[in-house]
């Protein structure tokens, strides 16, 4: 195989360039999207916009030109404004698509390289193996012991075999790499492939919206309509006190503006997106933004070992001769019966190994003072990883028609396809028992004769010759026992899922501070149990050995049975199905195969596990700030909602205390207050010493709704009271105006201060890191003193010069209005 690759020279850079410029990209878009146009025919079907094209019209049709074009302004302000925040999520988005697309492995220049899938042009030579999908339709040139399942395209689930002497060796896109590896010439791309010309593109399946989006959408529904009933009602009112359509009209839309909680979904929207952004910038793929939303529920992790919880550097440490039942030191000069167990498992080995053990094997072996033989060798048949447990066998045969059929794999699997005593079975038990006391990693190695080429369908079949037991020492990562202690900290569970032994994990274990290492079960037993006795065991057990894909799928769904949100890491072929079931399937980037990281909603870049602990606390970030932006949403409505229909459903002197005008500026300042400060704000420091948060079909609990409407309400006492006070005093209909109107925009920025936490004082959060605060706090009191002390500002929005000693009142009404709830936080600290 590596001789005859090399031949294989690839296309040139000039080549690639020229290819592209004439056949296009390997894309499977059916038509470029005008996103602009979308995003703007969206926003015009919005309840708001709707509103204020409504009362732009009036202001038109009754005359009043100057608050028609300050709404017409308004309606570009807000539209801008809403486009800005849609581009910008947009724009994240589509970051993690194009970061989270396949990688291809391609020969070009001479060389192999690893480039995106998009990239692959007619007449490139690309190289599939197992456990890669299939980037484009393809030739095969040459191949071993390859397979590939076609069920996407045919609905046939089993595997066919093709080489270049095959009747059909085209392979399509989409299709997934069963066995072996083949190299082969590209002769369709994007829409031109078999897969493009049906119009199977992923990018055309529709998202699902999640439970969050239709609790969001259902409460944003619900005010909605809560706005068109009070809108009749107002409007009933004021037509029925002054007769006149237009300005009982624009009065009742006043109040159904006030109402529509517009600015959440946009906030949702904002927060998925950019939360997902933020966890790319830490090395953490989100293929989907919905992800970030269960982030913070995670209750359990399901984690493998190797290249997990250890480095995935394997050494060679010791090998087990079972001709004279003795263990060897690699760092010793080996004898000739341990230079056999170690020939015989690096025969057993791929030719060009990628597994961190095999890789081990290959360079113990170069050490060897004997001949190199590799070379004189070819692979002629080869079986895969398979079997419970796992074994490998390989068939290598040189030009005179020797062979070695050597096999490599968990001891148990090696033991059962030999010829041995129960004696020999016990001595070979003795000695692995002794390596993985240690913490190794034990394989066992046979080797077995066979003439023709007729090879038995399955390597079990094989009779074999037991050689001995090879160990390797994987040590655990340096920042391992933090990660776990962090984890820990955070109130969830950890399991260990792994193919290895039960003797080594639990040894490795222990040595990294892991709870209830002695907490055991193997796929075996697991196996044989009843989904009952199985939903409480799989509660008790921290560490599940020899596992295998049926085993992995059935401990996510018992926990899943027990209302556990799991996270699960996984990087094998076999690890898809397990990952596609957990609520959080995490693939590693480097050593993670295709499959795996299409399986998965998260991808590791550099294969550090800590970043899961960055990861989750993202998940609890976002979602806490989000909680926050809503709060506040609610709290700020109920007091304009409150102030705008109290006086005219009550009579009092002035009814109709603000216009759509106040209304659309107050919205303004509101927007970018919940999507753009919150979204900035730093994780709380107690947040990672909490439990998760359940994953309940409400986004508020009791107490929290309550919260924000008390909060709500007495800013609404706050503000009437300001109201009879200007009454009682005698002030003027604009007097009163400006007077509430500043309460209110005291209130919204001393709200928008509380709400940085309901745990922490203002005194604490003052000090938290978010530069936007004082930026659009700042823009807030800027445009308001415009709207105070520039008459021609003033005038239009009907206010009149106020003394200094008023506007202080008013910031202390604003101030005690709001300021209470530090008691409620004392409390809860207390």
């Amino acid at each position: 195989m590596t001789d005859s690759k090399d031949k294989i020279s690839g296309l040139s850079n000039d080549e690639v360039t020229s290819s592209r410029a004439k056949n296009g990209t390997n894309s499977l878009e059916h038509q470029e999207k005008n996103h602009f146009l979308m995003s703007l025919l969206e926003m015009v079907k919005e309840p708001m916009f709707l509103l204020l094209v409504a009362a732009a019209s009036i202001y038109y049709i009754s005359g009043d030109y100057g608050d028609g074009i300050f709404m017409t302004v308004a309606i570009f302000l807000v539209a801008a404004i809403s486009l800005f925040q849609e581009a910008r999520s947009r724009n994240a988005i589509e970051t993690l698509k194009k970061l989270s697309q396949p990688k291809s492995k391609v020969i070009r220049n001479n060389e192999l390289i690893e480039i995106p899938s998009e990239d692959i042009v007619l007449g490139d030579f690309i190289q599939v193996e197992e456990g890669t999908f299939t980037p484009a339709d393809a030739i095969i040139v040459q191949s071993n012991d390859f397979s590939v399942n076609e069920s996407i395209l045919t609905g046939e689930s089993l595997s066919i075999f093709k080489n270049e002497t095959s009747e059909n060796k085209t392979i399509y896109q989409g299709t997934t790499v069963a066995t072996g590896l083949a190299i082969c010439e590209v002769i369709a791309i994007g829409n031109q492939t078999n897969l493009g010309k049906i119009g199977k593109s992923i990018a055309t399946i529709v998202e699902e919206k999640t439970p969050l989006q239709i609790q969001i959408n259902n409460f944003v529904t619900k005010m909605s309509v809560i706005g068109l009933v009070i809108f009749i009602i107002v409007w009933a009112i004021n037509y029925y006190h002054s007769k006149v359509v237009l300005d009982s009209l624009l009065k009742a839309l006043t109040i159904a503006m006030s109402v529509i909680p517009e600015e959440i979904p946009v906030a949702f929207a904002s927060f998925m997106a950019l939360g997902a952004w933020r966890l790319m910038k830490m090395g953490i793929i989100t293929k989907q933004t919905k992800t970030v939303e269960t982030l913070g529920s995670a209750t359990v992790i399901c984690t493998d070992k190797t290249g997990t919880i250890t480095e995935n550097k394997m050494s060679l440490a010791q090998l087990y001769v079972f001709k004279t039942d003795a263990i060897v030191d690699t760092k010793e000069k080996i004898s000739p019966e341990a230079e056999d167990v170690l020939n015989y498992a690096m025969w057993s080995s791929e030719p060009i190994p990628f597994d961190a053990m095999e890789i081990a094997i290959h360079e113990a072996y170069a050490k060897l003072q004997s001949v190199d033989e590799r070379p004189n060798f070819k692979l002629v048949h080869e079986y895969p990883l398979g079997g419970k447990p796992p074994m490998m066998t390989h068939v290598f045969e040189d030009s005179n028609g020797k062979k070695i059929i050597a096999t490599k794999g968990a001891p148990e699997a090696i033991i059962e396809v030999s010829h041995l005593s129960e004696i020999e079975k016990q001595k070979i038990l003795l000695a692995m028992e002794k390596m993985t006391n240690e913490g190794y990693r034990v394989l066992g190695v046979g080797v077995t004769d066979f003439s023709g080429t007729n090879y038995p369908k399955t390597q079990q079949e094989f009779k074999f010759t037991f050689q001995g037991l090879v160990a390797f020492y994987d040590p655990p990562k340096a920042n391992i026992q933090e990660v776990f202690q962090t984890f820990y900290d955070a109130g969830i569970q950890l399991k260990i899922v792994t193919g290895d032994n039960a003797q080594t994990t639990s040894t490795i274990a222990k040595q990294i501070g892991f709870k209830d290492a002695d907490k055991i079960l193997n796929g075996d037993e697991l196996m044989t149990m009843d989904e009952a006795t199985l939903k409480v065991k799989v509660m008790e057990t921290a560490i599940f050995t020899r596992m295998f894909p049926e085993a992995k799928l059935k401990i996510i769904q018992a926990l899943k049975d027990n209302n556990q949100i799991v996270a699960m890491t996984g990087d094998g072929v076999n690890d898809g199905p397990a990952l596609k079931s957990a609520h959080i399937g995490i693939a590693m980037g480097k050593k993670g195969t295709e499959i795996a990281k299409q399986a998965a909603n998260l991808i590791l870049i550099d294969d550090d596990f800590a970043k899961m602990t960055d990861a989750i606390a993202m998940g609890r970030r976002i979602y806490v700030n989000l909680k926050k932006a809503i709060q506040y949403i609610i709290s700020i409505h109920i007091p304009i909602i409150m102030i705008v229909f109290i006086p005219l459903a009550l009579g009092w002197i002035y009814p109709n205390i603000f216009t759509p005008v106040h209304i659309i500026f107050l919205e303004i300042i509101m927007g970018p207050t919940c999507s753009i400060i919150y979204e900035n704000e730093p994780m709380e420091r107690n947040l990672m010493l909490q439990k998760p948060r359940p994953l309940t079909t409400t986004f508020f609990n009791l107490k929290e709704i309550t919260i924000s409407i008390i909060q709500g309400l007495v800013i609404t006492l706050g503000l009437l009271f300001m109201y009879q006070y200007c009454v009682q005093n005698n002030f003027t209909e604009s007097y009163t105006r400006t007077s509430i109107f500043l309460t209110l925009i005291a209130s919204n920025i001393f709200l928008t201060l509380e709400n940085r936490s309901f745990y922490y004082s203002i005194f604490t959060t003052i000090c938290y890191k978010n530069n936007l605060v004082l930026m659009i706090i700042g823009v807030t009191l800027i445009l308001t003193s415009l709207l105070l002390f520039v008459p021609i500002f003033s005038k239009f929005f009907l206010f009149e010069m106020v003394d200094y000693t008023q506007i202080g009142f008013s910031i202390l009404i604003a101030f005690v209005s709001v300021i209470w709830i530090e008691f409620y936080k004392l409390f809860k600290r207390r």
